[in-house]
């Protein structure tokens, strides 16, 4: 990761998922520039995903299978 994606994340507002449920399985969420980082609320100083945002668009406003 490039320095300032670190300090992107370091500085990020990360939200909890509002489909996170009570049993610890959460996933967190943070807008960074040009980026939408996905974490284990777990393990907050882990990896993140990075994602584009059309791209974590496309999956947070799919429907959910089964």
């Amino acid at each position: 990761m490039t320095p300032t994606i670190t300090a992107a994340l370091a500085a990020a507002a990360w939200r909890k998922s509002s489909r996170s449920g009570d049993e610890g399985a959460c996933v967190e969420v943070a807008a960074i520039p040009r980026l939408v980082a996905v974490r284990d609320s777990k393990d907050p100083a882990g990896p993140a995903l990075l994602f584009a945002p059309a791209a974590w668009a496309a999956f947070a406003q799919a429907p959910p299978l089964g």
